[in-house]
């Protein structure tokens, strides 16, 4: 079994049910979740004129290979209503595979790792959370190393259920 590490995001309707049915669906197709971070609140990257985020990390264990990965996760946006518009552009729901195992890929639909999760604070806090020692098969730095050296200046903070107001 490989562990693969996916970024969920949502800044769109109903952030968190976003997040929860996305969850449930990976879990309904990966199993059960191996690790899963605490949900952050981050400013848009990218195209910063939308509205904040929702992240968060889940870690799974698959047989699948990173191809049927990606379709999976895939499928399950399109199920959720994701429309993909313009680049980094407001989503109910974004899944993210950021790490399959130590694996390093490079073909048109998918890139191994994630070839920018080490400059993206938002990717990197709740990965630095589940798997803070976890290395880089390119760059060979751990989540926190990643997480310290990070350029991204946005915050990124705790989301607390008791502050989501839709």
């Amino acid at each position: 079994m490989t562990p693969i590490y996916l970024l969920l995001g949502s800044n769109l309707g109903d952030r968190l049910f976003y997040l929860r049915e996305a969850a449930a669906q990976l879990s309904a197709v990966f199993g059960k979740t191996v690790q899963k971070s605490k949900l952050y609140e981050t400013a848009a990257w990218g195209l910063e004129d939308q509205p904040p985020f929702l992240n968060q990390v889940l870690v799974f264990e698959t047989r699948f290979t990173p191809r049927v990965v990606l379709a999976l996760t895939q499928r399950i946006e399109q199920d959720l209503g994701r429309i993909r518009k313009e680049r980094w552009g407001a989503r109910v729901i974004d899944i993210d595979v950021l790490f399959y195992g130590q694996e390093i890929l490079e073909t048109p639909q998918l890139h191994l790792p994630h070839p920018q999760l080490h400059l993206r604070r938002f990717t990197l806090t709740p990965l630095a959370e589940v798997a803070p020692e976890f290395v880089h098969p390119v760059l060979q730095k751990t989540m926190t190393q990643l997480l310290q050296e990070c350029p991204d200046p946005l915050e990124v903070k705790t989301f607390l259920k008791q502050d989501f107001q839709d």
